[in-house]
C-alpha cells in the first residue's frame, strides 16, 4: 500500500514548508518535490491545505465504570469520532477502582480496546491503591510498554490515593523511569465541602464548582509538586483549569521540579456559567476540575502560547443526559465528564490559530508533538519525517461549519460545544498510510488501531 500526498503545506512543531509526502509499508519514506511513485499509488491532492502530523489526545476515557454507571462510548465509536476530528492516536486512562488489582484492571481495559479501535492507542495506568502486590504488577505493566501512571488526588474511597500511596507510586515511578500523571485536588477537602453544601440544601449543578474551588486545585498541584521534588520523579498535571493551579506548577518548575502541564479544551472555551444553567443543561457541563471563572481562559491561552502549558487534551468522558440526571437531587451524583475527542482539534485551530492566540507550529506542538515526546511516542508519532508513521491530517482551513450533536460521531446525545462555529476541519485523515476519514466521514477499517508499546522517556 503506497500513498502520495502532494501540493500541500507541511506544518510540524519546528518547520513549515511546501513538499510532497510519500508513504509505503505504513511509514513515511520520502519527502520532496516531483517524487516518482509506483503504479497504483493512491494520490491525494492537498493544494490549499495544510498537512499536519496525526494529532494525539493524551487524556481520554472510553471504557469507564464511574459513579454508578458507564461512559457511553465504545472503542469503535470513540476512535471513529477521534479520527473524524483529526486525532490518530489517543492515550486512555485505565482506571480500576480501589477494590481491583492493577494488573487485572489493565488486562480488562486492554481487552476492551483490542481489535475494536480504528486508530492507534495506548494507556496511562491508574494507581488507585498501593498494596502488597502493586509494585510487582505495575512493573509488569511497564514491561508491556505502558510507561506512564495516573493518580487521583480526588474521588475519596474510589479512585483517590492518600499521601502515603502517592509517595510509594512516585518512588516506584522514579525507579522505573516512568512519568506519573495526576488529577490534582484535595480529596478530603472536597468531601467536606460537598457535605457542607448538601447540608445547606445546595444540591444543584451550580454548587459543583464551589465544592472544589480553585484553591483546592492549587493546593493539590502544589502538594503533587512537593512530592515530585522529594522523590525525584517526573510528573504531569492533567486537565489544569485555573491560574492559581498554573502558578503552583510554574513555581515548582522554577525550582527544578520535573513537572509538565496539560489543560483540556473545555477550560479554554467554556466557563462556569455553563454548569450554572438550571437542570440537565447545567449537569451536562459538570466535570472535575470544574469549569471556572472566564478570566482564567486568558491566562490559559497565554500560557499555552508561551509554552508553560505543554499539551491540550480533552478528558473525553461521555455520559448522556439520562445518566447526568442521576444527579437531579444532589450534584455529587452527577457523573463527571464531557465529550470532546472529536471537537478538540477544530476548536483549537478555530479559537487558537484563527483568532491569533496561537501560531500554527505551537498548535501542532500542543495537540500532537509535545504529547508524543512526553509519553515515548516520538518520532514515530507527532511529526512528519522519514521513518515516522504515516499518520497524516490533510486539513482544510476553508471549511466552515457548526458543532452539533446531530453530526457528531461520539456515542452521546448531546455536544458540550453545541452551536460553536468552526473554521477548518480535516479533509483526509490517514493512520499508518491508510485513509480512514474523508470530508468528515469515516471510510476506513474499524479495527486498524494498534496498542502502542512505549519506552521510558529520558529526554523531554
Amino acid at each position: 500500500m503506497t500513498l502520495l500526498v502532494k501540493n500541500g503545506e507541511i506544518v510540524t512543531a519546528d518547520s513549515r514548508y511546501c513538499a510532497d509526502v510519500f508513504a509505503e509499508n505504513e511509514i513515511v519514506t520520502r519527502i520532496g518535490h516531483n517524487l516518482d511513485v509506483p503504479p497504483g499509488t493512491e494520490v491525494i491532492d492537498a493544494a490549499g491545505k495544510y498537512v499536519f502530523p496525526g494529532f494525539i489526545d493524551p487524556h481520554v476515557h472510553i471504557y469507564l465504570p464511574f459513579m454508578a454507571t458507564f461512559a457511553k462510548d465504545t472503542h469503535e465509536t470513540a476512535s471513529i469520532a477521534a479520527l473524524c476530528g483529526g486525532t490518530t492516536t489517543f492515550i486512555e486512562m485505565c482506571c480500576p477502582s480501589r477494590h481491583d488489582e492493577a494488573l487485572a484492571g489493565y488486562q480488562l481495559w486492554k481487552s476492551k480496546a483490542e481489535g475494536n479501535s480504528a486508530c492507534d492507542y495506548s494507556f496511562h495506568m491508574s494507581v488507585t491503591k498501593f498494596g502488597e502486590r502493586t509494585a510487582g504488577e505495575l512493573t509488569e505493566i511497564v514491561r508491556e510498554g505502558i510507561t506512564s501512571f495516573k493518580i487521583f488526588l480526588s474521588y475519596k474511597n474510589f479512585f483517590g490515593v492518600d499521601d502515603n500511596e502517592m509517595y510509594q507510586t512516585l518512588a516506584l515511578a522514579k525507579k522505573l523511569g516512568v512519568t506519573v500523571t495526576a488529577h490534582c485536588e484535595n480529596a478530603e477537602l472536597v468531601a467536606r465541602l460537598q457535605e457542607k453544601l448538601l447540608e445547606e440544601g445546595k444540591t444543584g449543578p451550580e454548587w459543583h464548582e464551589p465544592s472544589r474551588p480553585e484553591s483546592v486545585e492549587a493546593e493539590g498541584t502544589n502538594r503533587f509538586a512537593t512530592f515530585l521534588q522529594n522523590t525525584g520523579a517526573t510528573g504531569y498535571v492533567v486537565h489544569l483549569s485555573c491560574a492559581a493551579a498554573l502558578q503552583a506548577a510554574m513555581a515548582a518548575k522554577a525550582r527544578g521540579v520535573k513537572i509538565f502541564v496539560e489543560s483540556v479544551i473545555p477550560h479554554f472555551l467554556l466557563d462556569k456559567t455553563y454548569a450554572e444553567q438550571p437542570g440537565v443543561e447545567g449537569m451536562k457541563h459538570v466535570m472535575s476540575p470544574p469549569l471556572r471563572e472566564k478570566s482564567n481562559q486568558t491566562v490559559l491561552w497565554r500560557a499555552l502560547a508561551n509554552g508553560f502549558i505543554d499539551t491540550v487534551g480533552t478528558d473525553h468522558c461521555p455520559f448522556d443526559t439520562k445518566q447526568k440526571l442521576l444527579g437531579k437531587d444532589a450534584f455529587t451524583q452527577i457523573p463527571n465528564g464531557i465529550p470532546g475527542i472529536e471537537e478538540r482539534v477544530n476548536l483549537l485551530f478555530t479559537y487558537g490559530v484563527k483568532r491569533g492566540r496561537l501560531d500554527l507550529q505551537t498548535f501542532v506542538n500542543a495537540a500532537s508533538t509535545r504529547a508524543a515526546k512526553l509519553f515515548g511516542l516520538f518520532p514515530k508519532k507527532g511529526t512528519i519525517a522519514v521513518g515516522s508513521d504515516a499518520d497524516l491530517v490533510i486539513y482544510d482551513p476553508a471549511y466552515r461549519g457548526v458543532l452539533s450533536a446531530k453530526s457528531q460521531h461520539a456515542n452521546n446525545d448531546y455536544n458540550g460545544f453545541e452551536g460553536f462555529p468552526i473554521e477548518g476541519r480535516p479533509a483526509v485523515v490517514t493512520v499508518r498510510g491508510k485513509v480512514q476519514v474523508r470530508d468528515g466521514e469515516f471510510v476506513g477499517e474499524k479495527n486498524r488501531g494498534r496498542l502502542l508499546r512505549r519506552e521510558p522517556v529520558t529526554e523531554r
